[in-house]
């Protein structure tokens, strides 16, 4: 399915609340909070000019948060920047004086940090966000995941001290659930998404991703003519979509916001012009993405500042990790998890069915995000046939032959 944006609101400004909480300002707080954590660096950026080729592009390039502080996904920025800014809100009322992040560590702040707990639903990577960040603030951290998540990413979370909740249901299910616990105990939600009366907190979690946007244009040699981004509840897609819009303005490029058939839930919002819940039938291969009603924030910012909307199968997503781990000519390889790769699914769908709709030609430039590693490596292997730890050996040893 492929959608242009037929929004009354597209192109429009974005919401004052919204431009603040994505604009240069707040990327920079995440910048200047990125700098205490002690294994943050700039992810990397990697041309892929045999594949642009093929496609009949000038130039692509994926940025790889595949190794983003640790923990494997984009998700790494968002959900533990999000409990810091809210620990340092706290102690900074409990004290009564200002505190920021070098205060982290402080024992009075600390003390107050003891005191929180943060909760959130999660398939995987925002909740072990939310976890590690919860660790290194001295907080409590309760994460609640529904059926379909797999051991081995439950695993990942416990390892930072969290305490998981198994849910009956889907994500959306999760989330009602961890709200509805948290606001009986008083813990603070920290959700990647947004309903009526919820929307500051995962405002802040939006800001974090901005920090990808904010690297990828200092890396290109100039701005992308356009963006393949991946959208489960869209808070990805319009971090990136709304930071571009406000640092670029009408030179922006042409932002496509990708998901699975199974799951279209922004695909959805912009054929009815507004956030609804879609069926939940079979589940997704791209398990990241298997959300079924947008966040209310996310699409403010989509409808305005996302170009087109569009799906890919299961096939899809499957195809493109494969090629990102057995690439052609001097392309890098990369490990892209069942749903790091979608955006470049979505564009390998878009060369053949959309080029004209898109402007896709000879002269674009297009930016993917590669937004998870191999966070189930057990899963990789299932759908790769080499195991992360072999597709990278390949690189290595493809790097030694002269």
């Amino acid at each position: 399915m492929f959608l242009p944006n037929r929004n009354a609101l597209h192109g429009k400004p974005l919401d004052a609340a919204d431009a603040e909480t994505l604009g240069i300002a707040g990327a920079d707080t995440v910048e200047r909070f990125l700098a205490h954590r002690d294994n943050h660096a700039m992810t990397p950026l990697h041309a892929l000019p045999a594949l642009a080729g093929e496609l009949g592009l000038a130039a692509l390039h994926v940025k790889d948060e595949g190794f983003r502080l640790g923990l494997g996904s984009f998700k790494a920025l968002g959900g533990a920047y999000a409990v810091f800014r809210l620990v340092l809100e706290e102690a900074g009322k409990r004290l009564g004086r200002p505190v920021d992040v070098e205060d982290l560590d402080r024992a009075d702040v600390r003390s107050v940090a003891a005191k929180m707990t943060f909760a959130c639903a999660t398939d995987g990577n925002h909740g072990r966000s939310v976890a590690q960040g919860a660790e290194i603030a001295g907080a409590r951290a309760v994460i609640f995941v529904h059926a379909g998540v797999s051991d081995e990413r439950i695993s990942a979370i416990a390892r930072y001290g969290a305490e998981m909740v198994r849910v009956d249901g889907n994500y959306d299910d999760s989330v009602r659930q961890a709200a509805q616990v948290a606001a009986e105990k008083g813990w603070t939600v920290v959700s990647d998404t947004s309903w009526p009366g919820y929307e500051r907190i995962p405002g802040l979690v939006m800001q974090g991703y901005t920090a990808i946007v904010r690297e990828a244009l200092r890396q290109l040699s100039e701005p992308p003519t356009h963006v393949f981004i991946q959208a489960g509840v869209g808070g990805i897609a319009a971090a990136v979509a709304g930071h571009l819009a406000i640092v670029l303005g009408d030179a922006r490029p042409t932002v496509i916001v990708v998901e699975p058939a199974r799951a279209a839930c922004i695909v959805a919002a912009a054929r009815e012009g507004h956030v609804v819940k879609v069926a939940h039938d079979q589940p997704t291969v791209m398990a990241m993405l298997e959300c079924y009603e947008a966040s209310q924030v996310a699409w403010r910012v989509l409808a305005r500042a996302g170009d087109a909307f569009m799906t890919v199968d299961e096939d899809d997503a499957i195809a493109a990790m494969r090629r990102l781990a057995r690439p052609s000519g001097s392309d890098p390889v990369i490990v892209a998890g069942e749903s790091g790769g979608v955006g470049l699914a979505g564009l390998v769908r878009a060369t053949a069915e959309n080029r004209t709709d898109l402007g896709l030609d000879g002269k674009s430039s297009v930016l993917v995000i590669n937004t998870e590693g191999a966070t189930d490596p057990h899963r990789y292997v299932e759908l790769v046939g080499l195991s992360p730890v072999e597709v990278l050996a390949g690189k290595l040893i493809a790097q030694a032959t002269p």
